[in-house]
Protein backbone atom coordinates (compact mmCIF):
# COMPACT_ATOMS: atom_id res chain seq x y z
CA UNK A 1 0.00 0.00 0.00
CA UNK A 2 1.13 3.34 -1.20
CA UNK A 3 1.33 6.61 0.26
CA UNK A 4 -1.43 7.32 -1.85
CA UNK A 5 -3.69 4.66 -0.85
CA UNK A 6 -7.47 5.86 -0.76
CA UNK A 7 -9.35 7.04 1.97
CA UNK A 8 -9.99 3.96 4.75
CA UNK A 9 -8.72 1.63 2.54
CA UNK A 10 -6.15 0.39 4.91
CA UNK A 11 -8.65 0.35 8.21
CA UNK A 12 -11.50 -0.98 6.22
CA UNK A 13 -10.85 -3.15 3.60
CA UNK A 14 -13.70 -5.81 4.43
CA UNK A 15 -15.75 -2.53 3.37
CA UNK A 16 -14.73 -2.39 -0.43
CA UNK A 17 -17.34 -3.13 -3.02
CA UNK A 18 -17.52 -6.63 -3.78
CA UNK A 19 -18.96 -8.27 -7.17
CA UNK A 20 -21.02 -10.40 -5.65
CA UNK A 21 -22.46 -7.69 -3.35
CA UNK A 22 -22.87 -4.27 -5.56
CA UNK A 23 -24.80 -2.53 -2.75
CA UNK A 24 -23.37 -2.41 0.87
CA UNK A 25 -24.82 -2.08 4.41
CA UNK A 26 -24.50 0.90 5.55
CA UNK A 27 -22.43 0.97 9.13
CA UNK A 28 -24.46 2.64 11.80
CA UNK A 29 -23.44 6.28 11.23
CA UNK A 30 -25.15 6.78 7.91
CA UNK A 31 -28.34 4.79 8.77
CA UNK A 32 -31.18 7.17 9.07
CA UNK A 33 -34.97 6.67 10.16
CA UNK A 34 -38.11 6.15 7.89
CA UNK A 35 -39.67 9.55 7.29
CA UNK A 36 -43.37 9.80 9.93
CA UNK A 37 -43.30 13.67 11.12
CA UNK A 38 -47.22 15.34 10.03
CA UNK A 39 -45.00 18.19 8.84
CA UNK A 40 -43.23 16.40 6.74
CA UNK A 41 -46.50 14.64 4.93
CA UNK A 42 -47.47 18.46 5.15
CA UNK A 43 -44.36 19.64 3.14
CA UNK A 44 -44.75 16.68 0.59
CA UNK A 45 -48.46 17.60 -0.34
CA UNK A 46 -47.26 21.61 -1.20
CA UNK A 47 -44.85 19.85 -3.60
CA UNK A 48 -47.13 17.84 -4.58
CA UNK A 49 -50.16 20.44 -5.01
CA UNK A 50 -47.67 22.74 -7.10
CA UNK A 51 -47.00 20.42 -9.42
CA UNK A 52 -43.22 20.53 -8.58
CA UNK A 53 -39.85 17.95 -8.55
CA UNK A 54 -37.35 17.76 -5.72
CA UNK A 55 -33.68 16.85 -5.78
CA UNK A 56 -34.54 14.70 -2.18
CA UNK A 57 -36.58 12.81 -3.91
CA UNK A 58 -35.74 12.22 -7.49
CA UNK A 59 -31.82 11.58 -5.92
CA UNK A 60 -33.08 9.51 -2.81
CA UNK A 61 -31.54 11.79 -0.44
CA UNK A 62 -31.31 9.91 2.69
CA UNK A 63 -31.88 13.47 5.00
CA UNK A 64 -35.62 13.87 3.49
CA UNK A 65 -37.26 12.73 6.15
CA UNK A 66 -35.20 15.36 8.77
CA UNK A 67 -35.45 18.35 6.24
CA UNK A 68 -39.04 17.91 5.03
CA UNK A 69 -40.25 17.60 8.81
CA UNK A 70 -38.69 21.31 8.89
CA UNK A 71 -40.32 22.33 5.74
CA UNK A 72 -36.90 22.56 4.26
CA UNK A 73 -36.72 21.36 0.20
CA UNK A 74 -34.79 22.00 -2.02
CA UNK A 75 -37.07 22.36 -5.42
CA UNK A 76 -35.44 20.74 -8.55
CA UNK A 77 -36.42 22.79 -11.94
CA UNK A 78 -36.59 22.30 -15.51
CA UNK A 79 -37.87 18.86 -15.01
CA UNK A 80 -37.13 15.37 -13.45
CA UNK A 81 -34.89 14.06 -16.79
CA UNK A 82 -31.66 15.02 -16.84
CA UNK A 83 -29.46 15.09 -20.52
CA UNK A 84 -26.62 13.50 -18.44
CA UNK A 85 -25.56 10.03 -17.30
CA UNK A 86 -23.50 10.72 -14.23
CA UNK A 87 -22.41 7.27 -12.84
CA UNK A 88 -23.00 8.50 -8.84
CA UNK A 89 -27.00 9.95 -9.79
CA UNK A 90 -30.22 8.27 -9.29
CA UNK A 91 -32.58 11.08 -11.29
CA UNK A 92 -33.31 9.90 -14.43
CA UNK A 93 -31.36 10.32 -17.85
CA UNK A 94 -33.19 10.67 -21.32
CA UNK A 95 -34.76 13.21 -23.55
CA UNK A 96 -36.59 15.86 -21.19
CA UNK A 97 -40.00 17.75 -21.82
CA UNK A 98 -40.17 21.28 -23.12
CA UNK A 99 -39.49 23.81 -19.86
CA UNK A 100 -42.82 24.44 -17.70
CA UNK A 101 -43.08 28.34 -18.15
CA UNK A 102 -45.59 28.03 -15.03
CA UNK A 103 -42.80 26.53 -13.31
CA UNK A 104 -41.28 29.65 -11.84
CA UNK A 105 -44.73 30.90 -10.40
CA UNK A 106 -45.20 27.83 -8.84
CA UNK A 107 -41.61 27.73 -7.12
CA UNK A 108 -42.60 30.87 -5.85
CA UNK A 109 -45.98 30.01 -4.46
CA UNK A 110 -44.70 27.11 -2.63
CA UNK A 111 -41.97 28.54 -1.09
CA UNK A 112 -44.36 31.01 -0.09
CA UNK A 113 -46.98 28.70 1.57
CA UNK A 114 -44.34 27.24 3.24
CA UNK A 115 -43.14 30.14 4.87
CA UNK A 116 -39.03 29.65 4.21
CA UNK A 117 -36.51 31.83 5.32
CA UNK A 118 -33.96 30.26 2.86
CA UNK A 119 -34.19 27.95 -0.02
CA UNK A 120 -32.06 25.94 -2.30
CA UNK A 121 -33.34 25.66 -6.11
CA UNK A 122 -31.19 22.95 -7.84
CA UNK A 123 -31.82 21.75 -11.62
CA UNK A 124 -31.37 18.26 -13.91
CA UNK A 125 -28.32 19.00 -16.82
CA UNK A 126 -30.26 20.79 -19.86
CA UNK A 127 -27.79 20.49 -22.55
CA UNK A 128 -30.44 20.31 -25.40
CA UNK A 129 -31.36 24.06 -23.99
CA UNK A 130 -29.43 27.33 -26.16
CA UNK A 131 -28.29 28.72 -22.44
CA UNK A 132 -28.32 25.76 -20.38
CA UNK A 133 -31.43 26.58 -18.58
CA UNK A 134 -29.39 29.94 -17.40
CA UNK A 135 -32.88 32.55 -18.29
CA UNK A 136 -35.27 29.95 -16.08
CA UNK A 137 -33.25 30.23 -13.14
CA UNK A 138 -32.98 33.66 -13.30
CA UNK A 139 -36.85 34.12 -13.46
CA UNK A 140 -37.47 30.98 -10.77
CA UNK A 141 -35.33 33.57 -8.22
CA UNK A 142 -37.38 36.65 -9.92
CA UNK A 143 -40.42 34.78 -9.12
CA UNK A 144 -39.26 33.67 -5.34
CA UNK A 145 -38.44 37.57 -4.95
CA UNK A 146 -41.96 38.40 -5.93
CA UNK A 147 -43.70 36.33 -3.68
CA UNK A 148 -41.74 35.56 -0.49
CA UNK A 149 -39.44 38.22 -0.58
CA UNK A 150 -37.95 37.82 2.83
CA UNK A 151 -36.76 34.10 2.01
CA UNK A 152 -32.91 33.77 1.01
CA UNK A 153 -31.95 31.85 -2.32
CA UNK A 154 -29.48 29.63 -2.44
CA UNK A 155 -29.09 28.22 -6.10
CA UNK A 156 -26.95 24.96 -6.91
CA UNK A 157 -26.10 25.15 -10.61
CA UNK A 158 -25.46 22.89 -13.76
CA UNK A 159 -22.32 23.88 -15.68
CA UNK A 160 -24.02 25.17 -18.46
CA UNK A 161 -21.82 22.67 -20.74
CA UNK A 162 -19.76 26.41 -20.57
CA UNK A 163 -22.29 28.17 -22.97
CA UNK A 164 -21.49 32.09 -22.87
CA UNK A 165 -23.09 34.21 -21.08
CA UNK A 166 -24.47 31.63 -18.70
CA UNK A 167 -23.27 32.37 -15.80
CA UNK A 168 -23.89 36.31 -16.24
CA UNK A 169 -27.34 35.80 -16.41
CA UNK A 170 -28.01 33.99 -13.34
CA UNK A 171 -25.42 36.00 -11.99
CA UNK A 172 -27.83 38.88 -12.70
CA UNK A 173 -30.71 37.88 -10.82
CA UNK A 174 -28.68 38.02 -7.32
CA UNK A 175 -29.02 34.68 -5.73
CA UNK A 176 -27.61 35.28 -2.50
CA UNK A 177 -25.66 31.65 -2.84
CA UNK A 178 -24.06 30.50 -5.93
CA UNK A 179 -23.60 26.99 -5.48
CA UNK A 180 -21.99 24.37 -8.12
CA UNK A 181 -20.58 20.81 -7.05
CA UNK A 182 -17.47 19.23 -8.12
CA UNK A 183 -18.92 15.70 -7.03
CA UNK A 184 -15.51 14.22 -7.24
CA UNK A 185 -11.28 14.57 -7.77
CA UNK A 186 -10.45 15.66 -11.39
CA UNK A 187 -8.85 12.07 -11.60
CA UNK A 188 -12.16 10.44 -11.55
CA UNK A 189 -14.07 12.49 -14.20
CA UNK A 190 -13.82 10.06 -16.70
CA UNK A 191 -16.24 7.55 -14.73
CA UNK A 192 -18.02 9.19 -12.19
CA UNK A 193 -18.65 12.35 -14.38
CA UNK A 194 -18.01 11.98 -17.78
CA UNK A 195 -20.48 14.68 -19.50
CA UNK A 196 -18.36 17.92 -17.33
CA UNK A 197 -14.88 18.89 -16.93
CA UNK A 198 -13.01 19.68 -13.81
CA UNK A 199 -11.87 23.20 -14.71
CA UNK A 200 -14.70 24.23 -16.74
CA UNK A 201 -16.58 23.75 -12.89
CA UNK A 202 -13.78 25.86 -11.05
CA UNK A 203 -14.01 28.48 -13.53
CA UNK A 204 -18.27 29.02 -13.28
CA UNK A 205 -17.33 29.62 -9.36
CA UNK A 206 -14.36 31.84 -9.92
CA UNK A 207 -16.44 33.87 -12.48
CA UNK A 208 -19.40 33.93 -10.29
CA UNK A 209 -17.42 34.95 -7.71
CA UNK A 210 -16.06 37.83 -10.24
CA UNK A 211 -19.09 39.04 -11.90
CA UNK A 212 -20.78 39.36 -7.80
CA UNK A 213 -18.28 39.86 -5.19
CA UNK A 214 -20.30 39.84 -2.40
CA UNK A 215 -22.29 36.32 -3.64
CA UNK A 216 -21.57 33.64 -1.04
CA UNK A 217 -19.62 30.37 -3.85
CA UNK A 218 -20.16 26.92 -2.59
CA UNK A 219 -19.35 23.63 -3.63
CA UNK A 220 -19.37 20.13 -2.73
CA UNK A 221 -17.43 17.06 -2.99
CA UNK A 222 -18.71 13.38 -2.42
CA UNK A 223 -15.86 10.77 -0.79
CA UNK A 224 -15.81 6.95 -1.00
CA UNK A 225 -15.07 6.92 -4.39
CA UNK A 226 -11.85 5.72 -4.45
CA UNK A 227 -9.86 9.75 -3.98
CA UNK A 228 -6.93 10.23 -1.82
CA UNK A 229 -6.72 12.60 0.46
CA UNK A 230 -4.14 13.80 -1.27
CA UNK A 231 -6.50 14.15 -4.09
CA UNK A 232 -9.36 15.97 -1.74
CA UNK A 233 -6.65 18.38 -0.48
CA UNK A 234 -6.06 19.63 -3.87
CA UNK A 235 -9.55 20.27 -4.75
CA UNK A 236 -9.21 22.33 -1.93
CA UNK A 237 -6.70 24.25 -2.32
CA UNK A 238 -8.01 24.77 -6.02
CA UNK A 239 -11.45 25.48 -4.51
CA UNK A 240 -9.93 28.35 -2.38
CA UNK A 241 -7.96 29.73 -5.65
CA UNK A 242 -11.06 30.09 -7.12
CA UNK A 243 -12.34 32.07 -3.79
CA UNK A 244 -15.30 29.74 -3.01
CA UNK A 245 -16.08 30.59 0.67
CA UNK A 246 -18.11 27.19 1.44
CA UNK A 247 -17.56 23.67 1.29
CA UNK A 248 -19.66 20.46 1.74
CA UNK A 249 -18.04 16.92 2.24
CA UNK A 250 -20.62 13.99 2.22
CA UNK A 251 -20.61 9.91 1.73
CA UNK A 252 -20.92 8.80 -1.25
CA UNK A 253 -23.86 6.60 -1.54
CA UNK A 254 -24.37 3.71 -4.37
CA UNK A 255 -28.02 4.30 -5.38
CA UNK A 256 -28.56 0.99 -7.79
CA UNK A 257 -26.29 -2.02 -8.61
CA UNK A 258 -26.13 -0.22 -11.56
CA UNK A 259 -24.31 3.11 -10.32
CA UNK A 260 -20.66 3.61 -9.42
CA UNK A 261 -19.35 1.14 -6.67
CA UNK A 262 -18.80 2.42 -3.18
CA UNK A 263 -14.80 1.69 -2.59
CA UNK A 264 -15.18 2.93 1.10
CA UNK A 265 -16.91 3.77 3.62
CA UNK A 266 -15.19 7.02 5.27
CA UNK A 267 -15.21 7.17 9.01
CA UNK A 268 -16.73 10.50 10.97
CA UNK A 269 -13.04 11.00 12.22
CA UNK A 270 -11.66 11.16 8.80
CA UNK A 271 -14.87 13.76 7.91
CA UNK A 272 -13.66 15.61 10.49
CA UNK A 273 -9.76 15.52 9.77
CA UNK A 274 -10.82 17.00 6.34
CA UNK A 275 -12.97 19.71 7.88
CA UNK A 276 -9.91 20.84 10.06
CA UNK A 277 -8.11 20.77 6.95
CA UNK A 278 -10.34 22.72 4.96
CA UNK A 279 -10.38 25.43 7.74
CA UNK A 280 -6.85 26.06 7.66
CA UNK A 281 -7.03 26.36 3.74
CA UNK A 282 -9.36 29.30 3.97
CA UNK A 283 -13.12 28.44 3.89
CA UNK A 284 -15.34 30.94 5.47
CA UNK A 285 -17.18 27.83 6.32
CA UNK A 286 -17.01 23.91 6.19
CA UNK A 287 -19.53 21.41 6.60
CA UNK A 288 -17.79 17.65 6.45
CA UNK A 289 -19.71 14.71 7.67
CA UNK A 290 -20.96 10.88 6.26
CA UNK A 291 -24.56 12.75 5.79
CA UNK A 292 -23.56 16.09 4.77
CA UNK A 293 -25.39 16.95 1.48
CA UNK A 294 -25.41 20.48 -0.67
CA UNK A 295 -28.65 21.74 0.55
CA UNK A 296 -28.31 19.84 3.98
CA UNK A 297 -28.99 22.27 6.92
CA UNK A 298 -28.50 25.01 4.61
CA UNK A 299 -30.33 27.60 5.78
CA UNK A 300 -29.03 27.36 9.70
CA UNK A 301 -25.48 26.87 7.17
CA UNK A 302 -26.18 30.47 5.37
CA UNK A 303 -27.03 32.08 9.08
CA UNK A 304 -23.57 31.36 9.93
CA UNK A 305 -21.89 31.95 6.57
CA UNK A 306 -23.03 35.50 7.14
CA UNK A 307 -21.57 35.80 10.33
CA UNK A 308 -18.40 33.95 9.41
CA UNK A 309 -17.93 36.74 6.61
CA UNK A 310 -18.97 39.56 9.19
CA UNK A 311 -16.51 38.19 11.96
CA UNK A 312 -13.77 37.88 9.04
CA UNK A 313 -14.06 41.78 7.85
CA UNK A 314 -14.46 42.65 11.81
CA UNK A 315 -10.53 41.19 11.89
CA UNK A 316 -9.22 42.97 8.31
CA UNK A 317 -11.16 46.26 8.87
CA UNK A 318 -13.19 45.53 6.21
CA UNK A 319 -10.64 45.31 3.38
Amino acid sequence: MTATAKVGAQRHPEKRNRPDNPIQRKPSWIRVKAPTSPVYRETRDIVRENGLHTVCEEAGCPNIGECWAKKHATFMVMGDTCTRACAFCNVATGTPMPLDPMEPVNIGTAVAKLGLEHVVVTSVDRDDLADGGAAHFAEVIARIREFAPGTTVEILTPDFKDKSGAVEVVSAATPDVFNHNLETVPRLYPTIRPGARYFTSLELLHRAKRLDPNVFTKSGLMVGLGETREEVHQVMDDLRAADVDFLTIGQYLQPTPKHAAIDCFVTPDEFDAYAAAARGKGFLMVSSSPLTRSSYHAGDDFARLRDARAAKLSQTGGA
